[in-house]
């Protein structure tokens, strides 16, 4: 206990002297939101996948998906790495970069309204994003206290308090700096974690060929009544894990606190190292992660289910991991609060500038003071982590009661309403306002509408049906409505004209 606590105060001090240190670097919004737009290829690389992959990922989705999908669940993994990492980083990293600079836009709303000349489109992307990320950050916190709960026997609700004063307490101090210095840092400790995870937890099971010699013997007759499904290719129910993989993978695409890691970085010619970088941490923490996940089954108890019988998923990888050795058990409490706060710092930001700048500023204070700006998105800061801290517990003895549900109605409609109309307005000069819009009714709508009727089972896969609706909906409405002004979009595509700068 002794070892546990004492990583964890040592862990505490780094993360608070980052924040001091960032401190004289975030004295202005520039500063403040995007780093001066001068974060190197590592560090954005870093910040990109630990933002991506949180407590939800190793606590919520492994032990779900491994217990659904078996050793298949690695696939999501490496479709993680090579679709939600590689591919968005060549796709829209370099024209990310060259647009939003060009454009002067600091966040994904003011990018709509610059790029589409539309106030409305830049208010109701700000509403989507602070609705639907609190969801997100409610997912956070489930996550870490389960892990806390199984290594420090503590209460829920102080595992919450003590993840949100400490993120709170560096983003506040030193912004986009301090959360990139920081993601680094905590990204180290999830590579390590996860690889002295995987390690143990095989190793308790007699190694590799052991624990899949006693996976493939593994039956559920309510999965799949052949034998050793839980040790084949895909899986036992292959459609299923594919929905899962294009949710998370491709809804990376649309999330605003993801795409925003391109907006920071230093120049285009960092592209691709920081690719290389995020691709490669990916497969190691995601496929690890779903690696890890797919044992699942072989750790089956009592206490993994309900008075029903029916499994909490988000039980399974803390179970994995109680009979691991103190000094184990320590890191990868670190590396779960690693992971959380990483995410957490990226989505508090990625809210709080968005209100800021695009809702309060865009609509009501025009001639808001650089000053009064930052000290409005630091109170933000305060008020978003509040909100999210309560809505964790009382999400914590409702019905919603799975990681993945969260996370799910949070990317669907978030990846649902932006994936397209941002993707087309990099690429596409015949995309329009209404184009857009159509694409943020689609995508709130089905998430929306499903919540409240339930007429598709998953929240995965109206996720995946609302990014659908949009990548159809805007080049659709948009050759149906009034074209968008040539000047405007002339003048939004002459930045590619122009040659990669140094």
């Amino acid at each position: 206990m002794f070892f546990k606590i004492f990583l964890l105060f040592v862990f505490i001090a780094i993360m608070i002297a980052i924040g001091l240190y960032s401190r004289k670097k975030a004295m202005n919004v520039n500063d403040f939101v995007l780093g001066g737009r001068n974060v190197g290829p590592w560090l954005t690389a870093f910040s990109y996948g630990t933002t991506y992959f949180s407590a939800v990922i190793f606590v919520g989705y492994a032990g779900q998906f491994g217990w659904k999908f078996g050793l298949a669940s690695t696939w999501i993994g490496l479709g993680n790495a090579f679709l939600g990492s590689l591919l968005p980083w060549l796709i829209l990293g370099r024209r990310t970069r060259i647009m939003t600079n060009h454009l002067k836009s600091a966040t994904m709303p003011d990018f709509f309204e610059k790029r589409y000349n539309s106030r409305g489109l830049k208010l109701a992307a700000s509403a989507i994003i602070f609705i639907f990320l609190i969801p997100y950050t409610a997912s956070l916190y489930n996550g870490l206290s389960r892990v806390f709960g199984m290594a420090f026997n503590v209460d829920y609700s102080i595992c919450i308090i003590v993840m949100a004063v400490l993120t709170g307490a560096y983003v506040i101090l030193g912004g986009y700096i301090a959360t990139a210095l920081n993601d680094f840092v905590q990204g180290l400790i999830m590579i390590a974690g996860i690889i002295a995870v995987i390690f143990t937890v095989l190793r308790g099971q007699g190694g590799f060929a052991e624990a899949f010699g006693a996976l493939s013997k593994v039956q559920d007759a309510a999965v799949s009544s052949q034998p050793g499904a839980f040790t084949s290719l895909f899986g036992p129910s292959p459609v299923s894990l594919l929905w899962v993989i294009l949710l998370t993978s491709c809804g990376t695409w649309g999330l605003p606190q993801m795409v925003h890691k391109f907006y920071a970085i230093k120049d285009e010619r960092s592209i691709a190292k920081g690719a290389t970088v995020s691709t490669i941490f990916a497969i190691i923490i995601a496929g690890g992660c779903y690696f890890i996940g797919g044992f699942g089954r072989l750790f089956d108890a009592p206490e993994l289910r309900n008075e029903a019988g029916a499994v909490i998923y988000d039980r399974i990888v803390p179970k994995m991991l109680s009979s691991m050795p103190d000094a184990l058990i320590g890191l990868v409490v670190i590396l779960v609060l690693s992971a959380s706060m990483s995410t957490l710092s990226s989505l508090v930001l990625t809210s709080s500038s968005t209100l800021t700048l695009d809702f309060i500023k865009g609509a009501f204070a025009k001639r808001m003071s650089e000053k009064r700006q930052m000290l409005v998105m630091r109170s933000l800061i305060v008020f978003f982590i509040a909100v999210s801290a309560l809505l964790a517990l009382i999400q914590y003895k409702s019905a919603v009661t799975f990681i993945a549900q969260l996370m799910g109605i949070s990317w669907g409609a978030l990846a649902g309403s932006f994936l397209a109309p941002f993707l087309y307005g990099l690429y596409w000069k015949g995309a329009s306002k209404a184009g857009v819009y159509a694409s943020f009714i689609t995508g709130v709508g089905i998430t929306v509408s499903n919540l409240l009727i339930g007429y598709i089972k998953s929240p995965i896969t109206a996720g995946v049906i609302a990014m659908g609706a949009g990548l159809v909906a805007v080049p659709l409405v948009s050759m149906l409505t009034a074209k968008p002004s040539e000047k405007s979009v002339k003048e939004a595509f002459a930045c590619y004209d122009a040659m990669p700068t140094a």
